[in-house]
């Protein structure tokens, strides 16, 4: 039997639980970024956090992306999947040693540094190797995108960023600081976004922040206005692509490049996002006295973002046609928070069903633990099975 976009006929031999992506999905997603992003010349750096399965990262890599990274592990994953260096910008608040010099023998393009301290690190290790090092400055532009508060990166209380407030001190510590060169400023307000009226805002924000340093007779070669595009978790088959075209418009239409100026975006959520969904089976169905219980054999090793952020994935019984029935979808993890969703309707589940956990593409995988002593899952792709 095959139900909508799973051949689940060829997921018989197959061990649950475990990924399933969707590469066409995946290529068209790839292709539209492409397009809408090319007409304003704009340069697309995939967030490896989003999802590091190395052939999602190859089949990335054939559109010309390159690619945002907060870890040496990832920037190394990153030149594993055959990016350039010149195309690897490194963010993230806590760089160790290690990882900013893999980054320096590698020559990647930037290094999106967060504070004083973390500059001044920067410049020693590459004064050690006589380098230059190239860094972005990620300012805190103090706007509050109303995400969740775990995925919030935008306002003066995060750990992420420069607070504006703080930028003159930074600025007048740069001179001193002979082996980093300021070529860029970075942005990000925060995660799974779908009302773009925020992205507005911060053209704004920018646009007056340029004219600030302007005056100080700053201008700087790139901009990088991060991430944080949403997807449609709710509607998966229905909007399986972001709006990228009207994403992009906001940008050409409300932030003035200066001339010259390269305009950077980190996607990485809306990349990946809709094309991998998390199989699982039913082991059993549990009759509790108030409830009834759908077991499975997933549980939040392989997707933790229900028992992390209360995050919402659509659920679906892919072997049953009859009326639906109402349960809790739990895993078997020995933790009371280990539940994907409370009081939904499903067909009528049987143990043994086939379940599917939609739009696990990002943040499933890449979060997966060994909690429980449990395997890590494999992950299987539509034009290899």
């Amino acid at each position: 039997m095959t139900k909508g976009i799973f051949p689940v006929t060829k997921f018989q031999v197959l061990r649950t639980p475990f990924y399933y992506y969707n590469t066409t999905l995946l290529r068209e997603t790839l292709q539209i970024i492409v397009a809408e992003a090319s007409k304003y010349h704009y340069h697309i750096h995939y967030a490896v956090k989003a999802n590091a399965n190395p052939r999602i990262l190859s089949i990335i890599n054939e559109y010309g992306l390159g690619v945002d990274c907060v870890s040496g592990g990832e920037i190394q994953a990153a030149l594993n999947a055959g990016f350039p260096a010149e195309k690897i910008v490194f963010a993230g608040v806590g760089k160790a040693d290690w990882e900013i010099e893999l980054g320096l023998d590698n020559r990647i393009f930037c290094f999106n540094t967060e504070s004083i301290p973390e500059l001044e690190v920067i410049h020693a290790l590459a004064a050690k190797k006589g380098q230059t090092a190239q860094v972005a400055l990620r300012i805190n532009p103090e706007i509050d995108a109303h995400t969740h508060h775990h995925i919030t990166t935008g306002t003066k209380e995060n750990k992420f960023g420069i607070n504006l407030d703080q930028l003159d001190k930074v600025l007048d510590r740069l001179p001193a600081l002979t082996s980093v060169r300021l070529i860029g400023l970075h942005f990000h307000i925060g995660s799974q976004l779908t009302d773009l009226k925020p992205f507005k805002v911060l053209c704004e924000r920018v646009a007056e922040l340029q004219q600030q340093l302007t005056k100080r007779n700053i201008q700087v070669e790139n901009i990088n206005f991060g991430g944080g595009l949403g997807i449609d978790y709710e509607n998966p088959d229905g909007k399986p692509i972001p709006d990228f075209k009207h994403y992009f418009e906001i940008f050409h239409t409300h932030f003035p490049a200066l001339p010259h100026q390269q305009i950077h975006f980190e996607p990485g959520r809306s990349v990946v996002g809709q094309c991998g969904s998390l199989i699982s089976k039913v082991l059993y169905v549990k009759e509790g006295s108030v409830k009834k219980f759908a077991i499975l054999d997933a549980g939040f090793t392989e997707l933790i973002r229900p028992a992390l952020y209360d995050a919402y994935h659509k659920i679906e019984n892919l072997s049953s046609d009859e009326a639906g029935e109402t349960y809790d979808v739990v895993g078997p993890i020995c933790e009371s928070s280990d539940c994907f969703a409370k009081q939904i309707e499903l067909n009528k589940t049987h143990r043994g069903d086939w379940i599917a956990l939609r739009s696990a593409g990002a943040y499933g995988e890449i979060m997966a633990s060994q909690y429980n002593c449990r395997q890590l899952p494999e992950s299987y792709f539509s034009d290899k099975l």
